[in-house]
């Protein structure tokens, strides 16, 4: 990683002051790097419009996988008790009877 030689001075409270440097501190890191960390991680509001639409998309696609998921499992249920009611009313066939030799 290049040395950073740069200065980019950023004017805040000093109720933020204290906010950037407790949680820089809790995350281990001086508050250049967290400042640093978190500027290179900023997700702008185009990133999130787009990972909204993606979710959204996920979401149908769950609920339509689960509609299918759904309809099968009532079939498959609807076809069990047919086999149920064929089982029970069908005559049990009897074995003919075994020539002796």
């Amino acid at each position: 990683m290049a040395t950073a030689t740069e200065r980019i001075v950023v004017q805040v409270t000093p109720q933020q002051k204290a906010n950037i440097a407790d949680t820089a501190k809790q995350l281990g890191l001086n508050i250049s790097d967290f400042m640093r960390r978190a500027a290179e991680n900023f997700r702008g509001a185009s990133e999130d419009r787009d990972l909204e639409a993606l979710l959204r998309q996920v979401e149908i696609s769950t609920q339509q996988a689960n509609a299918a998921l759904d309809h099968a499992l009532a079939s498959l249920a609807e076809s069990e008790q047919r086999l149920a009611v064929l089982e029970t009313t069908k005559a049990p066939k009897t074995r003919p009877a075994r020539r002796k030799t």
